[in-house]
């Protein structure tokens, strides 16, 4: 198995995805790492040689946060995000794993890997914690701002794949996020798009307030891009905006500070339930490759459960799964 990493994406790179691809490389001695980027920079990183099982593959450009997503794919074709892309759709990588820009991840994903036949628009699926500790796969989050009632079918479809050969689930639930839980609810949009999933060859369970998402109410949560985004940035500033008062009133005084003492264990456990880290990436579902987005601020074990998802998916070959889905339609 080859995985394709681009060493340039991301806040903290290329120290903290060389380091997660070192440790990812002494965890899966079988899989061969390619990372891909500035190769002097890249080796810096390393601080000394290269396990066997990692290779680096050079690309002398890098696509920059501040980049807009279609011009800087199209001009920087030597970019380490557009040749990790290419190292996938001609079959030298099995997966790829970017934390860099993610319009322009999006962007790589439908223009050099390309969509899988029969899907309309490929989805960015990442992992919304909740207090269950299973999460729920929530799509789509931010590939497109609109998206039609057919296009909702094919996240929870491809969602509902993606639970069950990557986390083992029989039988997801899939629900669409709504604002009630009635049938006729919410936008035209959302009532659309309500017995097309009904009828879909998944397990549907009608729609889902925004409220209960942390409760584990589905394994699959269908939305479009826009409201999507919102979602998932409100439940990051929130839980940021919760710690921090938590740490301003643990620190306050003595008695607070042995409070915290205390309670430290406990904390600690709740936000590791919320930590983005312990899954990974996100994928990119619908695209002909398997294309994974790590968060913009990964570090080392960040990375390392990217390479761990992306190992689960391949073996799992949930991209041939989702071809053959939309190929018998």
């Amino acid at each position: 198995m080859k995985i394709a990493i681009d060493a340039m994406g991301g806040d903290h790179a290329p120290e903290a995805v060389v380091q997660g691809v070192l440790q990812a490389a002494a965890a899966y001695p079988d899989t061969q790492l390619l990372l891909v980027g500035l190769e002097e920079r890249i080796r810096t990183a390393a601080g000394g040689s290269l396990p066997s099982n990692v290779i680096v593959h050079a690309a002398s450009e890098v696509i920059e946060a501040e980049d807009e997503p279609v011009r800087a794919v199209r001009r920087k074709k030597d970019s380490s995000m557009v040749v990790a892309g290419r190292l996938v759709r001609e079959g030298e990588a099995d997966a790829m794993i970017s934390a860099g820009n993610t319009g322009a991840l999006m962007t790589t994903g439908l223009l050099v890997v390309g969509r899988i036949e029969g899907i309309d628009r490929p989805g960015l699926a990442p992992m919304i914690p909740t207090m269950d500790g299973t999460g729920v796969l929530a799509l789509d989050l931010g590939a497109n701002m609109d998206a039609t009632p057919e296009q909702l079918r094919q996240y929870a479809i491809m969602g509902s794949l993606y639970r069950a050969k990557v986390h083992g689930i029989a039988k997801p639930r899939v629900g669409l996020l709504n604002v009630g839980t009635e049938e006729g609810k919410g936008n035209e949009l959302t009532k659309a798009a309500y017995p097309l999933l009904q009828e879909a060859p998944v397990h549907f369970v009608g729609n889902v307030e925004a409220r209960d998402v942390l409760q584990g109410s589905c394994d699959v949560l269908v939305c479009d891009g826009f409201v999507g985004n919102i979602l998932l940035k409100t439940l990051e500033g929130a839980a940021g905006a919760i710690f921090s008062a938590l740490k301003t009133e643990f620190t306050k005084s003595l008695t607070t500070k042995l409070a915290a003492a205390v309670l430290k264990p406990g904390l600690s456990a709740f936000k590791n339930k919320l930590d983005y880290k312990e899954h990974g990436g996100a994928p990119l579902l619908g695209v002909n490759g398997l294309v994974l987005k790590a968060h913009g601020s990964s570090d080392a074990r960040a990375v390392l459960n990217a390479v761990r998802q992306a190992r689960t998916a391949v073996e799992s070959r949930l991209v041939e799964s989702i071809s053959t889905e939309f190929r018998t339609k």
